[in-house]
């Protein structure tokens, strides 16, 4: 008998054991299976190397760059070009397809790209001379933004009114101390830009981190029910944000989606409400977590990274900032932030194959 109830009480304690190894977390609106241990994609620091502070220095002495006419020979890769086009597609023009007076610098890929068969845009007016009038053929992507154009072939007809050179100026020192406000130098400049891109480096990181394990904690999230308050008031953030940008083209709503967004007034509703559920979503979750861990911001802690905050986006009064973009988006945004550095330490990298193989399990 005494067997028997020692039996019970070890599988008792086991049992109990077991329970307290769960990580599931819950409240009325939603569950969080698991947030430890979430597997995200291996994700690696971008290398800064010479070639990218050069690149990033040209960049610079770009805004200072002069464009000087070019006479007596071809358009070439870099050049700026001044451009009229007509656009057709099966012998009629196609709204957004002409224009006259166009700047384009050669090689940037602000134009179609080469697809299948057919070459690039920008590509094909290289060669030609000032004066020149011609025709080129491109196939658009078949993700594009207009779908009539999707994957469609086009004629051009184009002509080169002008080239221009664009002229760099010299990195001198002279230069530097005009434009830097610490380096007095060539070299101190380029430990200054250099250490700039390291920053940028470990900040798209860390990014790209954060989001990653956002999205996979999204995943071991279930709803139970939407707060109706807060799906509706994203939304309406949403919908009033396009209705502004259909007032800046003078046009009414159901027009301006037809035209710019291509897409029906029921498609916007039904794309719209589910993002404003993902929203609401990613904040729930959030929310329980911050609560659940001991993560949430105190009011100090808030108001001093939205004064961070206002300061970055080159706001003086701290109260208009929170107004234009509404303080509790703002507070969403922190809390987010910090859950999702939580996270980060918690998680576990893996190369993508790993994370494929595990779903397909």
């Amino acid at each position: 008998m005494k067997k028997r109830w020692t039996a019970l009480i070890v599988s008792c304690m086991m049992a109990l054991s077991l329970a307290g190894c769960s990580q599931e977390i819950s409240d009325e609106y939603i569950t969080i299976k698991k947030y430890k241990k979430l597997e995200i994609p291996k994700i690696e620091k971008t290398e800064v190397t010479d070639d990218s502070v050069e690149y990033a220095i040209n960049g610079q002495l770009s805004k200072d760059q002069e464009r000087e006419e070019v006479t007596g020979r071809a358009a070439e890769n870099g050049d700026t070009v001044d451009i009229d086009y007509v656009g057709t597609a099966n012998g009629v023009e196609f709204p957004g397809g002409s224009a006259s007076g166009v700047m384009l610098i050669l090689g940037s890929g602000q134009f179609v790209g080469a697809s299948g068969d057919y070459k690039g845009f920008e590509e094909q007016i290289e060669g030609h001379q000032i004066g020149d009038n011609f025709d080129i053929q491109v196939q658009f992507p078949e993700i594009y933004r207009d779908e009539n154009m999707a994957g469609a072939v086009a004629n051009f007809n184009i002509t080169l009114n002008a080239i221009y050179e664009n002229k760099l100026p010299e990195l001198t020192d002279e230069w530097v101390k005009e434009n830097s406000e610490e380096s007095r130098t060539v070299e101190e400049y380029k430990e200054e830009i250099r250490q700039r891109l390291e920053e940028n480096s470990e900040q798209q990181m860390t990014n790209a981190l954060q989001s990653s394990v956002l999205e996979a904690l999204l995943e071991e999230t279930e709803v139970k029910k939407f707060p109706e308050d807060e799906v509706k008031a994203e939304y309406k953030i949403t919908e009033d944000n396009y209705k502004r940008l259909a007032d800046g083209y003078g046009l009414e709503f159901e027009e301006f989606l037809s035209t710019y967004m291509n897409m029906s007034m029921e498609d916007f509703e039904k794309r719209t409400q589910e993002s404003s559920e993902r929203i609401v979503k990613a904040n729930l979750a959030c929310r329980l977590l911050a609560e659940k861990k001991k993560l949430e911001p105190t009011e100090k802690e808030y108001e001093e990274e939205i004064q961070e905050y206002a300061e970055n986006a080159g706001y003086d009064d701290v109260e208009e900032f929170k107004k234009n973009l509404g303080e509790e988006m703002l507070k969403n945004g922190i809390r987010q932030r910090k859950v999702a550095d939580y996270l980060v330490e918690k998680c576990v990298q893996v190369e993508s194959a790993e994370i494929e193989e595990s779903d397909s399990k």
